[in-house]
């Protein structure tokens, strides 16, 4: 019997944990307690509340469609019709149906969707509707473990080997087909390089290309192949083998680059720990900030202090995918105390483990903790009898007993993607813990928040320290410190691009050193995925809200957006946004008796606005025009270039073009000549060839700004721009 999932409805197979459509988790966590179920429970099994099935946030976006980002994998079995040829057809039904049930788990796990099973072939997409910073190293993982369990379960596939072909770009993602049977897809040139791709690779190997290998070389070891032609492209394709995976998933090298402003939230680190010694009592301190901000490098330069003067730190990390145990990141913990290896034979495992225990819990009390942590780590064979309580207080004792022996500082890294049990424990042992000097240091998204909006509220003890974006002064320092002697403007231009975002500044440092980014500052695609990722995210209602309002750009106020999108919920949806320092409200305000605000990071905007089908914008930059054109009455020729850039956006070239003229008239008359003359210029390249003699009546009004702003310009003026 199907389980369906409880955002999107979509049928899936009992054994799946993770939908195989959006990628959302089957065991439904508790709106109330947070506790996981499964997905076939009607109350939450921890506390009894009702499990209400959620909207599908994707469902306001699908009718028009959307512009994506995505990474495209297709995964074929080689020799298929030479199976199918000699096969009874009801057997090559069961064959494709294993084989894509077992391939679509993978895709499910890893956060993508199944868009098509073609034959035998699987076509799947990260990225769309729904996107992750990391979807091309997703794509590349789930590949590598699809060839895994093509190979481990031969039988199941046949003994037929895979071949996969994964592409990354940008796709449109919409809905398609005839009226009734109309179903969400992705289409573009990289879906069908994607195709290519999958044809060419050997037998038994993942092909990639160049974009998802550029975003995914960091985590996966590649081998690069002579570029190749394939059918419909004119340009040879450059791709690459994909052998093995290198790095934890999301898991970016640490910058070794001095740490530049971050000394205050270094004191209040290392005044916490203070604390913990002095008094002998826990602490737990969460360094909250968005991605990019620099939590794990504050956090690891903390630690490394630390080790430095013998304090003993154990850290665990949440991953975003692919952990099987809701405990991962304190059995991780306990595995680095006890000094077990992945490595290690299961025996040796658990004498390990056993011998920790023993050492610092004594008598009968020890050999129960023992098992219990053994059960927490998958280490117990068999049906041990254990429950949540006394899981935890084993873990407890343990935390206690290690902070007894010696002062420990107990990590838990990226916790924003923590299992609900895992929070509660969490939870459970910085509430719980008493005199011991044990500090619980923290790292985290504000994402944490949307899943337990009370995180931390309650314990004893408890310290947030907020990572805010560099200053000006500190961007420009660390923008030095990764640039060679760079120019002045290039420097300011990467500061006001990364808004103080240290891994925002490195990055485009980097692009830029390697020619993959131009100097006019836009972001590489790696960074526009964390900004994407960070948008998909919202809530459907602060979403949209974000998509209407990168029309209106970098500033908007209240009643462009409630034009656009209409009032219900406009105000609740603005708050959410400034709370969650997506946007900042204004002081001042260019319409009387409207809010005004601003995106806080300027790529907000932009990549919002690339996410929207070109209809929908044209659409919405000629509401926003006819609401400036309302506003403004018979002064709308101050707003004539705002009014001009809305009707160009909106196809409208005839009122675009008159308000071009009129913005290069104002500005003419202010004397102003090198603006007026480069917007006659704009308004030459709409207005038709055909019209000859409006063409010749702005060509002169452009010669004739030009020759006036030559005859006024000073010596110690510099010249602007080239204007032709």
């Amino acid at each position: 019997m199907d389980d369906r999932c409880p955002r999107c409805s979509t049928p899936n197979t009992p054994s799946q944990r993770f939908c195989g459509r959006c990628g959302a988790s089957l065991d439904q966590g508790c709106p109330a307690c947070g506790t996981a179920n499964p997905p076939e429970f009607r109350f939450c099994g921890g506390c009894g509340a009702a499990l209400e099935p959620g909207p599908d946030p994707t469902a306001a976006r699908e009718e028009a469609g959307e512009r994506r980002w995505a990474t495209v994998l297709f995964a074929d079995l080689s020799g298929f019709t030479t199976l199918s040829e000699r096969s009874d057809v009801e057997d090559v039904r069961d064959l494709v149906d294993r084989c894509t049930r077992l391939l679509g788990e993978v895709v499910a796990r890893y956060g993508g969707s199944v868009d098509a099973v073609i034959g035998d072939a699987v076509l799947a997409v990260f990225g769309a509707p729904v996107a992750h910073e990391d979807d091309a190293e997703r794509a590349v993982r789930a590949a590598l473990e699809m060839q895994q369990r093509s190979t481990e379960e031969a039988e199941a596939f046949s003994s037929l080997p895979l071949r996969i072909g994964v592409n990354t770009g940008e796709v449109m993602f919409a809905p398609v087909g005839p009226d009734g049977r109309r179903g969400q897809t992705v289409l573009g040139d990289a879906v069908n390089t994607a195709a290519r791709l999958q044809t060419s690779a050997p037998q038994g190997a993942v092909l990639v290309g160049e974009a998802t290998w550029r975003e995914s070389r960091r985590a996966i070891r590649y081998e690069a192949v002579e570029p190749f032609l394939v059918k419909g492209k004119q340009d040879p394709l450059y791709a690459w083998v994909a052998r093995d995976v290198v790095a934890a998933p999301a898991d970016r090298p640490v910058s070794d680059v001095p740490m530049v402003g971050r000394e205050r939230e270094l004191e209040v680190l290392r005044s916490a720990w203070a604390r913990v010694v002095v008094d002998c009592q826990p602490q737990c301190v969460a360094i909250l900030g968005p991605a990019g901000i620099g939590k794990t490098r504050l956090a690891r330069e903390f630690r490394t202090h630390l080790e430095a003067h013998g304090v003993r730190v154990l850290v665990g990390r949440c991953l975003p995918y692919g952990e099987s145990a809701g405990y991962g990141a304190f059995a991780e913990l306990v595995k680095a105390a006890a000094g077990i290896f992945e490595s290690d034979r299961l025996d040796q495992a658990r004498a390990k483990l056993q011998e920790l225990v023993s050492a610092l819990v004594p008598g009968s009390e020890g050999d129960e903790v023992g098992d219990q942590l053994g059960a927490l780590l998958g280490l117990e064979h068999g049906e041990l009898v254990t429950n949540r309580r006394a899981l935890f207080a084993s873990a407890r004792r343990l935390v206690e007993a290690l902070a007894g022996e010696q002062p420990t500082v107990f990590g838990f890294d990226d916790v924003h993607w923590a299992e609900p049990s895992l929070l509660d424990l969490l939870e459970f042992l910085a509430g719980r813990v008493r005199d011991a000097p044990a500090l619980f240091a923290v790292t985290a998204r504000p994402e944490l928040f949307d899943t337990r909006p009370n995180w931390g509220g309650g314990l004893p003890r408890y310290t947030a320290i907020a990572v805010d974006a560099l200053t000006d002064a500190d961007a420009r320092r660390m923008a030095v410190e990764l640039l060679p002697d760079p120019a002045p403007e290039v420097v300011e231009r990467l500061r006001e691009v990364a808004a103080g975002n240290p891994l925002f500044i490195e990055e485009l440092a980097a692009s830029l050193a390697e020619g993959t980014t131009d100097r006019a500052g836009t972001l590489p695609t790696s960074l526009k995925a964390i900004v994407t990722a960070r948008i998909d995210a919202l809530p459907d209602a602060e979403r949209r809200v974000v998509l209407d309002a990168s029309v209106v750009g970098k500033v908007f106020w209240r009643g462009a957006v409630a034009a656009l999108a209409g009032e219900e919920g406009l105000d609740d949806a603005l708050d959410s946004l400034e709370a969650r320092d997506f946007i900042r409200r204004l002081t001042t305000a260019r319409v009387e008796g409207d809010a005004e605000f601003g995106f806080r990071h300027i790529v907000l905007p932009e990549v919002a606005y690339e996410t929207l089908p070109k209809a929908a914008r044209r659409q919405r930059h000629a509401t926003v025009a006819r609401l400036v054109e309302g506003t403004m009455g018979d002064r709308e020729r101050d707003a004539a270039p705002i009014l001009a850039h809305h009707w160009r956006e909106a196809g409208d070239t005839e009122r675009a073009v008159r308000y071009l003229l009129a913005a290069a008239d104002q500005a003419g008359r202010g004397w102003a000549k090198w603006e007026a003359a480069a917007l006659y210029a704009q308004a030459l390249e709409l207005i038709p060839a055909e019209d000859v003699a409006t063409r010749r009546r702005v060509r002169v009004q452009r010669v004739v700004a030009l020759q006036a702003s030559m005859h006024a310009a000073l010596g110690d003026v510099e010249r602007p721009p080239d204007v032709r």
